[in-house]
C-alpha cells in the first residue's frame, strides 16, 4: 500500500491537469495591451560571476555504482563544468536571439516574452509553439527558419508558417508571477489572448511536455480561431493502463507490442524518473541550491529523463549527437542568467493544486489533433491509444530518431511533421 501511495503522489507531482478552470478564455483584463520590442543584454559581470561560481564548485565524491542509477554522474558534470567555464560563449546565443524579432506584452499582470517571425510567403499558417521544462525557447530556434521560409529548406511556399514562440511565465525572459493561479489552464488562456492580440483570425498550436498540456487546454477552451494542435508528447494513456501502473502490478493482458513498449516506458518513468517532479510539485521553494549554484542547476536540469540524460552524457564524452555542448549550455545558461530555476519549478506546484486527472490522461479534445511519436520520448504513444484519445486524429507518425526535445534534437524531422500535420487545415 505504501508503494501505491508513493506512486500516486508521483503521478500528481508531474503535473496533473485540471480540464479547465477558465470558462471565458477570450477575456483579457490587462489595460496595457502594447507590444514592445525586446532585446537580450546580459551584463558582463553576471557572466564573470557565473564562471567564478563554476570554478569554485564544491564537488561531491563519485557515485558508488558504475551507471546512472544514483543520478547524474560526476564525470558528466565535471566535463560540462570544464567546457562551461573555459570554452562556452553566451554571447553567441545572445546574438542569435537578438537577430530574431522578440517582443514583450503584458497579459493578466505578467510580461510575456515571445519570438514572432512572420513568413514572407502569402497565406502562411500561424502557429504558436510552447516549450516545456527543463526547456525554453532555445528548444525551438532550429525550426524557425524551415517553418517560416520553407523554400530555403527543401519545402514549398504553401508549407509556410508564421511562428510565435512564447516563454512560459516564470521561464526565460517572461515575467515571474507574484500571485498564485498561473497553472497550465491560465497559460492557455493567455496564449489565446496573445494570438488575438497579434491579429490572427486562425492559427494552430504545437507543444510537448508542458507545451502539450497548454496546447490541449487551449483546445478545451475552444477559441474559434484555433484550428487544431500538434503534439510530440501525447496524452493518451487508457484508464486500465493507469490503474495497472498505480497498482505496481504487471501490464494488462492482451497488449500489442507497441502497447507493451509504452507500458514499460511509463512504468520505468513513474518508478524511477520522477524525483524532480515530486520536489517541484510539492516543495519548489526549497530548491535554493539551483538558484545559488550553476552546477546545482545544471545537474537538476540534466536529470529529467533517462534517454535525454544518456544523450547529453554522450555529448560531453565527445560523441556527435542531435544536440551539441553549446546547445545544452545555451539552455542551462538561460535559466541561470534569468534566475528562473525556482520560478519555473512553481508551475509544477501550481498544477498539483488544481489537479483533477493524470498528466497523460486523455482530455477528450474535440478539435483536430496531430501526433508525432519520437522513440526516445518518455513514452511512445501507440496508434490505437491516440485514435481513442483524439477522435479527430488527422495525423499519426512514428519517427525513427528523437526524444523528449524533438524540435531541438531532430529539427528536420520535426519540421516535416508539422508540415504534414497541418496540411489539411490550411
Amino acid at each position: 500500500m505504501k508503494k501505491i501511495k508513493i506512486l500516486k503522489v508521483a503521478m500528481v507531482a508531474i503535473g496533473l491537469l485540471m480540464q479547465s478552470a477558465f470558462s471565458n478564455a477570450q477575456t483579457d483584463t490587462t489595460s496595457d495591451k502594447s507590444i514592445r520590442p525586446f532585446q537580450v543584454h546580459i551584463p558582463e559581470e553576471k557572466l564573470v560571476d557565473l564562471k567564478r561560481r563554476i570554478l569554485a564548485t564544491q564537488w561531491p565524491e563519485k557515485e558508488i555504482v558504475n551507471d546512472e542509477s544514483q543520478g547524474v554522474q560526476l564525470a558528466t558534470m565535471q566535463a560540462l563544468a570544464q567546457y562551461w567555464a573555459t570554452d562556452y560563449d553566451w554571447r553567441k546565443i545572445e546574438q542569435r536571439l537578438n537577430a530574431l524579432p522578440q517582443f514583450v506584452t503584458n497579459i493578466d499582470g505578467v510580461d510575456i516574452h515571445f519570438i514572432h517571425v512572420r513568413s514572407k510567403h502569402k497565406n502562411a499558417l500561424p502557429v504558436i509553439i510552447t516549450h516545456g521544462w527543463p526547456g525554453s525557447i532555445i528548444e525551438q530556434l532550429k525550426i524557425i527558419g524551415p517553418l517560416t521560409d520553407p523554400t530555403a529548406y527543401g519545402g514549398k511556399a504553401e508549407d509556410a508558417f508564421d511562428v510565435v514562440i512564447p516563454s512560459i511565465p516564470g521561464y526565460g525572459f517572461s515575467g515571474k508571477p507574484t500571485v498564485t493561479g498561473w497553472d497550465p489552464a491560465h497559460i492557455a488562456k493567455a496564449w489565446i489572448v496573445l494570438m488575438n492580440r497579434l491579429g490572427y483570425k486562425k492559427y494552430v498550436a504545437q507543444g510537448g511536455d508542458w507545451g502539450n498540456a497548454i496546447s490541449e487546454l487551449m483546445a478545451l477552451q475552444a477559441p474559434p480561431e484555433l484550428l487544431g494542435i500538434h503534439t510530440n508528447m501525447a496524452a493518451t494513456v487508457p484508464a486500465n493502463i493507469t490503474k495497472a501502473l498505480q497498482s505496481g502490478g504487471p501490464a494488462p493482458a492482451g497488449l500489442s507490442a507497441d502497447e507493451k513498449n509504452a507500458y514499460r516506458q511509463l512504468d520505468f518513468f513513474f518508478k524511477k524518473g520522477l524525483a524532480y517532479a515530486q520536489e517541484m510539485g510539492l516543495r519548489p521553494q526549497t530548491l535554493y541550491g539551483i538558484a545559488d549554484s550553476p552546477i546545482g542547476l545544471a545537474g537538476w536540469i540534466l536529470d529529467h529523463d533517462a534517454r535525454s540524460y544518456e544523450l547529453i552524457a554522450r555529448v560531453f564524452k565527445g560523441q556527435s549527437e542531435g544536440l551539441t555542448k553549446d546547445d545544452i549550455l545555451d539552455n542551462i545558461t538561460l535559466y541561470w542568467v534569468t534566475n528562473t530555476g525556482v520560478s519555473s519549478a512553481r508551475l509544477y506546484w501550481e498544477t498539483v493544486q488544481t489537479a483533477k486527472g493524470g498528466f497523460f490522461d486523455p482530455r477528450h479534445l474535440t478539435i483536430p489533433v496531430a501526433v508525432s511519436v519520437f522513440p526516445d520520448e518518455i513514452y511512445a504513444a501507440p496508434k490505437n491509444w491516440a485514435e481513442s484519445a483524439y477522435p479527430k486524429l488527422i495525423h499519426y507518425n512514428k519517427l525513427t530518431k528523437g526524444g523528449h526535445f524533438a524540435a531541438w534534437e531532430q529539427p528536420a524531422l520535426f519540421t516535416q511533421e508539422l508540415r504534414a500535420s497541418f496540411k489539411s487545415l490550411r
